[in-house]
């Protein structure tokens, strides 16, 4: 990136509260290569930068979700790999008792994050970059139903929204041919869910594509927002 770009980037030390970076998308997007990239582009920048995973610091009762995952729909553990594929059971796992209990979960996650976002990040670092966010959770919901959409609302109502959240769309086939996980059925509706989120939570849409040129959008997106941002403005940016 250029230098213009790269001192754009400090001024986020002067707002007072961090800079919050979100990455959506299904399993095998690319979402930890991007972040990688974002990480190592803002500590160059002399940033203190702070990675939540939105699955290890954020879920409530994580150890019993998963635990039921595996007991329950004999899911298998672990991350998938071309090597060493598994066959996950959990949230491509559908019924009205399913969609009963994320209902309430996600519910308690969101609060959790809200807290997060509102409260704990804003004294540790400059800029809070989440693997994940409450997008990756209701996209597993069914949105055409319209309880199910007014609920989505109330969420993205209640969750802070991310200064840029990146939803990193991808061929399905080429995402479980690098994370071979669940069923490339699911990946399909997963993906078209994804989609139809981003309509409702205004995430910035990242076409499929190679790693270095998503870095490039990924970069120069993160870029623009902080020069052309007033350091004061308490809501986040508008996206493309």
């Amino acid at each position: 990136m250029a230098n213009a770009e790269l001192n754009g980037a400090t001024r986020l030390i002067a707002r007072g509260r961090p800079y919050v970076v979100s990455f959506s998308g299904i399993d095998g997007a690319g979402k930890t290569t991007q972040i990688e990239a974002l990480l190592v582009w803002l500590r160059d920048a002399g940033l203190k930068v702070r990675l939540l995973r939105f699955w290890d610091d954020i879920t409530v009762a994580r150890g019993l979700r998963a635990g039921m995952s595996h007991n329950l729909f004999k899911s298998e553990k672990g991350v998938g790999s071309p090597l060493k594929p598994v066959q996950r059971r959990d949230k491509n796992v559908r019924g009205w008792y399913m969609t009963a209990a994320r209902l309430f979960l996600y519910l308690l996650d969101a609060v959790r994050l809200t807290f997060v976002v509102v409260t704990r990040s804003r004294k540790q670092a400059d800029v809070v970059i989440f693997d994940r966010y409450i997008y990756d959770e209701l996209a597993n919901l069914d949105l055409a139903n319209p309880a199910i959409k007014a609920y989505v609302h109330l969420l993205l109502m209640l969750v802070p929204r991310p200064d840029v959240a990146f939803l990193l769309d991808a061929d399905p086939g080429q995402a479980r041919a690098r994370k071979p996980e669940y069923p490339l059925e699911f990946l399909h509706t997963s993906r078209a869910s994804y989609l139809a989120l981003s309509q409702l939570s205004n995430m910035a849409v990242i076409a499929p594509g190679g790693a270095e040129d998503v870095t490039r959008l990924v970069l120069k997106e993160v870029a623009g927002a902080t020069v052309n941002r007033k350091a004061d403005a308490p809501q986040p940016l508008a996206y493309r």
